[in-house]
């Protein structure tokens, strides 16, 4: 009888330590989640240092007419390669060409779309995409359509 409660004894001892095992690895598992679910960021892969990359010329598609860069719809003049290669990234130049903006209401764009969109630090590039938007995307005072002139007007019959 006395070998029979020995290993009872073994065996609850047994149990006893695989309970112990599941309910810390259970312990485990939940803190790691709630850790996560409160701390979602330390899931982001963030960039140990910030690149400059220098801006170079955009081969394709860089036919200008009437003053319009065809590809992108986007005015012509200075700033305008920047403007491609930092703004067409994330979104069509349509996005940019519909707004009309002051220059600070261009840089408070950006710093929304660098806190809430992950676009990147512009670095020195971000002085000439702001003048090249202010300068060809500013705020423009429009009135009524102007007065039709030399139409034919034609009588509608039934």
């Amino acid at each position: 009888m006395m070998s029979s409660e020995k290993e009872f004894k073994k065996q609850v001892g047994k149990l006893y330590r695989q309970l112990l095992m599941a309910f810390g690895l259970i312990g485990v598992v939940v803190f790691l989640f709630l850790y996560i679910a409160l701390n979602p960021s330390i899931l982001v892969n963030k960039p140990t240092e910030t690149t400059i990359v220098p801006v170079q010329e955009v081969a394709v598609e860089d036919k200008i007419e009437n003053g319009i860069h065809v590809a992108t719809g986007f005015v012509d003049g200075e700033g305008l390669t920047e403007v491609i290669q930092n703004c067409t990234n994330c979104h069509s130049a349509k996005l940019v060409t519909q707004n009309r903006m002051t220059r600070e209401g261009w840089v408070a764009t950006i710093r929304w779309m660098q806190e809430t969109q992950n676009l990147w630090d512009l670095g020195n590039q971000e002085e000439a995409i702001v003048k090249y938007l202010a300068k060809n995307y500013a705020p423009q005072k429009k009135g009524r359509r102007e007065i039709l002139t030399d139409v034919e007007w034609y009588e509608l019959s039934e």
